[in-house]
């Protein structure tokens, strides 16, 4: 039997696997396996399919020894027909299930390729990549808009569209067909970059929240939001994709990894595995910001996390100016404290048309730090020892009212780099944003208070997706977001949700591993947590109401 194991990196910055992923051969879910049978005779009348499991099974390579070789009914006749009209010769498609091997395809002649696709299933947007099982390469990435934004910008309001009817219909299925209809699309633009079929497809595996889950799978997320917030499942078994109307290879598996909870999903559970954190000595921590914030730490003993709402006011959710990190979106602000001119930088060098989390973060650090905007997060209409800043914002109308007659400051004046409208930030938003970084650090206190662990024990604190791309550290620290450690302990490791569906395709034994760091999981519910409410109010102020947990940051005593 011929099969290639091989080793696998990613190529897209961050956090680099090879640091954590096991030291033996990788066979990914679905292997091309060439085999060569003796022919028939009177001397042996052994059955064309027996003949094939059987020649299968004698030559598996030790790591897979004990499998057993199925053939679905439906594959049947055609991999007999094949077998036969290549003079038991060719190659054999094998799926790799918990216990068994599943034959579901038989060349005559190798193919070039063995296209899968991995995907992260967001709310707001689809990432995937098209990867080839045969060598582990990347043949294609891309991201597109989940239509599901159409029925419900949240997922909240989408629950609540999937118990109504829309059009005659119920809302479920609309939702269902909505987010089926979007992964085609980005599927075909994937296809056609590496020319080749939708059908040619052999595998997927998904990674989004429970909620996303239960929407692609047509299940009823009802419960999610009602106490005690139970889901109706947790951790999916395999099926094939056409069962939910994914038109691939009419075999082609689906494996969707699996979650926690209402508000622990197997994003995360993706993120542990991108990150190694279930296999690291060491005590570490993962952080992801989306529609929430959602943490996990421990190492390879013990694992316990939480989720809480502190994502919404940094990816656009609640600030006015607030938006996705996308083209276009503010990503820095810098305030120069000796010439008190302010620069930004937008994603894409694209005309500026909001703020992201990352800009929104530095630019009210960069506020605080400069005395504009006081330790309760609030505009100040004089800074004390800093009138020369005043006199040179009210000059250039950076500070300045708004249509409501509302204090905004201006951080890109309309028509400045082409954009049409100015980018501002109101108080209403700095209030949004004093609540999410209050909610941040509060999580993580009350995760690590847990367990009695202290943040200076943490070896690393990986932050994932755009909110760690694009973050600088050390104003979320200035902000009392994260906590006042070495830049060095913070390490941003990009999409590790599609990461983690990407390495369920590459190894077989992903799966399996997803569900057990699921069972290993203890799952803090932050929503009956008094510990998480006293430390969120205390978290309130900038950088915190104990300034001695932040000893790096300015404390300005009389800033009022």
């Amino acid at each position: 039997m011929d099969v290639l194991p091989y080793s696998v990196f990613f190529a897209d910055g961050g956090l680099s696997l090879l640091k954590t992923y096991p030291l033996y051969p990788l066979y990914p879910l679905v292997s091309l396996v060439r085999v060569q049978a003796s022919l028939p005779s009177l001397h042996d009348n052994t059955a064309d399919i027996d003949r094939l499991k059987s020649v299968v099974a004698e030559a598996l390579p030790k790591e897979l020894r004990g499998c057993s070789v199925h053939i679905p009914f439906a594959c049947m006749a055609k991999i007999a027909a094949s077998f036969r009209t290549a003079g038991f010769r060719g190659c054999v498609l094998l799926q790799y299930e918990a216990d068994r091997l599943v034959l579901v395809e038989f060349f005559a002649k190798a193919p070039e390729l063995l296209p899968a696709l991995a995907l992260d299933l967001g709310s707001t947007h689809l990432e995937a990549s098209l990867l080839d099982l045969l060598t582990g390469k990347t043949l294609a990435r891309s991201t597109s808009l989940n239509r599901q934004v159409e029925y419900g910008t949240d997922i909240l309001t989408r629950i609540h569209f999937a118990a109504q009817q829309e059009a005659g219909r119920n809302g479920l299925e609309v939702l269902q067909d909505a987010v089926i209809l979007s992964i085609h699309e980005l599927l075909d633009q994937l296809c056609r970059e590496v020319e080749i079929r939708p059908q040619d497809v052999l595998a997927t595996a998904i990674s989004g929240n429970t909620t996303m889950v239960h929407l692609l799978l047509g299940l009823n997320p009802q419960h999610i939001c009602r106490e005690p917030y139970i889901p109706l499942i947790n951790a999916p078994d395999p099926f094939l994709a056409r069962e939910i109307g994914l038109k691939l290879h009419e075999q082609a598996t689906v494996r969707v990894l699996p979650g926690k909870g209402s508000y622990f999903g197997g994003d995360l559970i993706a993120g542990i595995l991108a990150t190694g954190l279930d296999q690291a000595e060491k005590t570490s921590m993962l952080i992801d910001v989306g529609t929430n914030a959602e943490v996990v730490m421990g190492n390879s003993e013990w694992l316990i996390a939480c989720a809480g709402a502190a994502g919404p006011a940094l990816e656009g959710g609640v600030a006015r100016m607030g938006m996705r990190a996308s083209s276009g979106a503010v990503e820095h602000v810098a305030i120069d404290h000796e010439r008190w001119q302010l620069s930004w930088r937008s994603i894409g060098d694209s005309p500026p048309a909001g703020l992201c989390g990352s800009g929104l973060i530095d630019l009210v650090a960069e506020l605080y730090l400069a005395r504009i905007v006081d330790l309760r997060g609030k505009f100040q209409a004089t800074f004390p020892g800093q009138s020369a800043v005043h006199k040179r914002f009210v000059e250039e109308r950076l500070l300045a009212m708004d249509g409501d007659g509302e204090q905004v400051f201006l951080v890109v004046a309309a028509g400045e780099a082409g954009n049409a409208e100015p980018v501002v930030l109101s108080q209403l938003d700095l209030d949004a944003m004093m609540r999410s970084k209050a909610a941040m650090y509060a999580i993580l206190v009350t995760l690590t208070g847990q367990v009695g662990v202290e943040f200076s024990e943490l070896a690393r604190i990986a932050v994932a997706g755009a909110f760690g791309k694009h973050i600088n550290p050390r104003q979320a620290i200035t902000l009392g977001m994260l906590p006042d450690l070495p830049l060095s302990t913070f390490e941003p490791v990009g999409n590790s949700s599609l990461r983690g569906a990407e390495m369920l395709l590459l190894d077989h034994t992903a799966f399996e591993r997803s569900q057990e760091i699921a069972r290993k999981i203890t799952y803090i519910e932050l929503n009956v947590n008094q510990e998480f409410m006293i430390r969120f109010s205390g978290s309130r102020f900038i950088p915190h109401t104990d300034p001695g947990l932040f000893p790096s940051v300015p404390s300005f005593l009389g800033h009022k």
